[in-house]
């Protein structure tokens, strides 16, 4: 996977986006009116994860579905997906997530925090106590954090700081990291929407691919305890 990140200056027009508080299946299936006994992997995120201008079923967790499907795991996918949503607003959400079982919790958090200028260690802090709260209730949860960049205006060493935290956040939790979500596509006009911030159709493939190539292991993984 290509690790030069490509950062525009619109990107944070991302915080300015309405919230979506709905939580809904990246599957096929309604859950409403028939009994699913598959197990679940919950992504928890912003308007990247939600699919802000986009139909549900071309944001990236619908895509997952569809992979999983193909490899026939039997996992269902539920896109907790809120646009302007920061780490704090994911932690005040998590307890009434963990309502319902989760087997795999991808936490795609911190791209609204980096906008604002938000404290770095209480982002860190925050996708800590995500993590910690999901095994308290599920211990045997495997748990994947989604690195994010920070807009380059705060300076260098935000940003630094700000990149470091999701591989130190992994690695103190014994959780995978997923690099980068929008590698490949942040800056690339074509697989941007016309406010250069959220990805196209074309685009959320290529972040569904991004993905996907580190939480296949952690699917097979699971499915086989």
């Amino acid at each position: 996977m290509k690790k030069k990140i490509a950062l525009v200056s619109a990107f944070v027009l991302l915080s300015s986006c309405g919230v979506d508080t709905g939580e809904t299946d990246g599957g096929s299936e309604s859950n409403v009116s028939t009994r699913d006994d598959r197990r679940v992997v919950l992504f928890l995120g912003t308007s990247l994860t939600a699919g802000l201008g986009l139909n549900e079923d071309q944001a990236y967790p619908a895509l997952i579905q569809s992979k999983i499907d193909s490899v026939r795991l039997d996992f269902r996918v539920l896109n907790s997906g809120v646009s302007g949503e920061t780490s704090a607003g994911g932690l005040r959400r998590i307890d009434w997530l963990l309502r319902n079982p989760v087997d795999v919790l991808v936490v795609e958090l911190g791209a609204n925090d980096g906008l604002r200028g938000q404290d770095v260690d209480a982002l860190k802090a925050n996708l800590g106590e995500i993590v910690d709260r999901t095994r308290a209730v599920y211990p045997d949860a495997r748990v994947a954090i989604v690195g994010m960049e920070a807009p380059p205006n705060f300076g260098q060493d935000y940003t630094d700081r700000f990149r470091a935290v999701f591989t130190e956040v992994a690695a103190e939790k014994a959780a995978v990291f997923i690099p980068f979500l929008l590698d490949g596509v942040a800056g690339v006009d074509s697989l941007n929407q016309q406010d250069g911030i959220h990805p196209t159709a074309r685009g959320q493939e290529i972040v569904a691919d991004n993905i996907w190539e580190e939480l296949l292991p952690v699917l097979v993984d699971r499915a086989d305890k």
